[in-house]
């Protein structure tokens, strides 16, 4: 199955059309460089020293969770797992969705 990712960014949110399912999901891009922000600090030294990639051992255990394939490799990628790539989706959703103040917009509303 192939899949077609067509990305819209906008000053705050980016929309991901998933051609393959008819799957819309719009984020909100402050939030996730926000998330993005965090996990920085949460792993930079006291000098704000950080790591441009992933922790290791967060890597490994997502790997031995069965979310993602084998970080230990020469590659500089990861494979999400089906179920890696759903939970995934599932949290990004609740966390990055696009709000409004009519309310949230779902995956059909776009």
């Amino acid at each position: 199955m192939s899949r077609r990712i067509k990305e819209t960014p906008s000053k705050h949110r980016r929309c991901l059309s998933i051609m393959s399912g008819a799957m819309t999901m719009r984020y909100d891009d402050k939030l996730i460089e926000d998330a993005v922000l965090a996990l920085l600090a949460a792993y930079s030294g006291e000098n704000g020293n950080t790591w441009k990639g992933f922790d290791f051992e967060i890597m490994n255990r997502l790997h031995e969770h069965g979310f993602i394939s084998d970080p230990v490799n020469r590659n500089k990628s990861v494979w999400l797992t089906d179920e890696g790539l759903e939970r995934g989706r599932q949290i990004a959703e609740r966390l990055f969705r696009v709000r409004t103040e009519a309310g949230d917009v779902s995956g059909s509303d776009v």
